[in-house]
């Protein structure tokens, strides 16, 4: 049977953490670190994801500041709410809700996030940084991701890796993250040539493609770490982009959806902010 990579549990651990590091923070400040999260349009998923973030936010002790735009607000709304935000010297860490509504342009306006407050690490200096392998915030669900390897004692080194998925948001980074641990990485996607045999030859797979249960457990060679980034509802239910059933036999060790990265997503974001408010002292 494999070992269920509880970052449920992981992240409860890291809360606890966290807020007897913000507490001291307060201590020494007189503030608590701040999140700014930019919401744009009346999304039900995004809305769910942002009422997540500020409770978890507020469990730690940190302040949270939503800015609620409608979806309708143009290009230069959003942009001129980032920039309110980039000056705002009680704002810690700034995000910007992803899917934006449509005729919006997501690139510019994350481009726009100044770099001292990219808590999700998705600006093009963040990303820069991760490929010259300099210091800076790292994109969230990788870095929860590496956070649950390591804490289960699962090396990267000298291992082959396979990313199913190429996002900015999560495949790219998680790529260039895994091969700073020292794995040997490819970078999979639709236009992939006989993943299949990609799959058996790799020590760890990251499914991060947003397909539900795309891959199956007969996909992996005996052994072989499967981390399930994937978050899909179906029906009254969420699944990942993995089928998980039969993967314990298989698999030496793998994530539930949910329960498995979403957790440590969260965590990851919280994290970086306060490394962000550490850092601006």
């Amino acid at each position: 049977m494999g070992i269920l990579l509880d970052g449920k549990g992981l992240a409860e651990e890291r809360r606890a953490e966290l807020s007897t590091r913000v507490a001291a923070f307060v201590d020494e400040y007189g503030r608590a670190p701040c999140l700014s999260v930019v919401l744009v349009g009346d999304d039900s998923a995004s809305a769910l994801y942002v009422r997540n973030k500020v409770r978890m936010a507020e469990k730690v002790g940190m302040l949270s500041r939503v800015e609620h735009l409608p979806a309708d607000a143009s290009q230069e709304e959003v942009l001129n709410t980032v920039e309110e935000l980039n000056g705002s010297t009680d704002v810690d860490g700034l995000i910007v809700q992803l899917p934006l509504p449509k005729g919006l342009d997501p690139e510019g306006i994350i481009a726009r996030i100044s770099p001292s407050k990219d808590v999700d690490g998705l600006t093009p200096v963040s990303l820069g940084r991760i490929v010259r392998g300099l210091d800076g915030s790292r994109p969230c669900t990788p870095k929860g991701v590496l956070t649950l390897l390591e804490h289960y004692g699962i090396n990267c080194a000298g291992k082959k890796a396979a990313v199913v998925g190429r996002s900015a948001l999560v495949g790219k980074p998680m790529a260039l993250m895994l091969a700073q641990e020292d794995a040997t990485v490819t970078l999979c996607h639709s236009k992939t040539r006989d993943l299949g045999n990609i799959l058996k030859d790799a020590d760890i797979v990251v499914a991060a493609i947003g397909r539900p249960a795309f891959l199956q457990p007969d996909s992996f060679k005996p052994g072989a770490v499967v981390v399930d980034v994937g978050i899909n509802r179906i029906d009254d239910r969420w699944v990942g982009d993995v089928s998980v059933d039969g993967l314990s036999e298989v698999a030496s060790a793998w994530t539930p959806v949910p329960g498995g990265v979403g957790p440590m997503t969260v965590i990851s974001l919280l994290e970086n902010t306060v490394l962000l408010a550490e850092d601006k002292k």
